[in-house]
């Protein structure tokens, strides 16, 4: 009401169901928790609107407006028209993006009234507009797929993310800092993993039992000699007595 718009269908019922959202998490360098991914959506009291005042408390002081850069070129080719910071767009912070800019929610057509269509821009620190969505649910799935790694809004700028942060992206997500080698070599990204050499059982060498050697069996012939011998000698030791 204050600033005489109206939210976005779907960034309305993200707010009805909560408000703002911040998820931080962190990784294990030498048993030591260091921060490192950052999603924040801002809460309804924390959307300010940006470009209204000054920005320092001093008599005539300048305001984003003053600063604003008119010689950038508007809207040629296929690049969207820039937001501009004086009353001809609205515009409000939706994520301060820990001081490496700025994700604003922008109402691009402010005069005479206020429009209801929005889109999703990045404000860098140099105060150089680049375009990200044109819906909040866009975004907001950008923000999960980019798992919040330390400027991952600059990956859609002209000069890309910083040699540090391109360290994190190779870490935890590889494909998306390298999609221009993914789309020369499809197969860079491809699991190689065979299955069959990973999962080969062992071959364990059969152990060889000593086997016995087998008497050979006593035949009917040997043991009737036998016995017959026995009985001659019984018949022998009988007559002398």
């Amino acid at each position: 009401q204050k600033n005489s718009c109206v939210l976005p269908e779907d960034l309305k019922n993200f707010y009805l169901m909560t408000d703002g959202f911040q998820m931080t998490w962190s990784v294990k360098t030498d048993d030591t928790p260091m921060p490192l991914g950052s999603m924040v959506i801002n809460s309804v009291s924390q959307l300010c609107r940006l470009g209204g005042s000054s920005m320092y408390t001093l008599p005539s002081a300048p305001t984003l407006a003053d600063l604003e850069d008119d010689t950038d070129e508007e809207g040629n080719g296929d690049k969207p028209e820039k937001p501009h910071f004086d009353s001809r767009s609205l515009i409000f912070e939706l994520d301060p993006c820990n001081g490496n800019g700025k994700v604003c929610l922008v109402y691009k057509h402010a005069e005479p009234v206020v429009s209801p269509d929005t889109e999703i821009w990045f404000l860098d620190r140099a105060l150089y507009w680049h375009f990200l969505t044109k819906t909040f649910t866009a975004y907001y799935r950008l923000l999960i797929t980019h798992l919040g790694l330390p400027q991952w809004q600059y990956a859609f700028t002209s000069y890309g993310v910083s040699p540090q942060a391109k360290q994190w992206f190779n870490m935890y997500k590889p494909i998306t800092i390298n999609t221009a080698l993914l789309s020369e070599e499809t197969d860079s990204f491809v699991n190689k993993l065979d299955p069959n050499k990973v999962f080969k059982s062992k071959n364990k060498t059969p152990v060889l039992k000593k086997k016995l050697p087998s008497q050979p069996p006593v035949s009917q012939k040997s043991h009737t000699s036998m016995t017959s011998a026995k009985t001659s000698s019984v018949a022998g030791n009988s007559s002398r007595k």
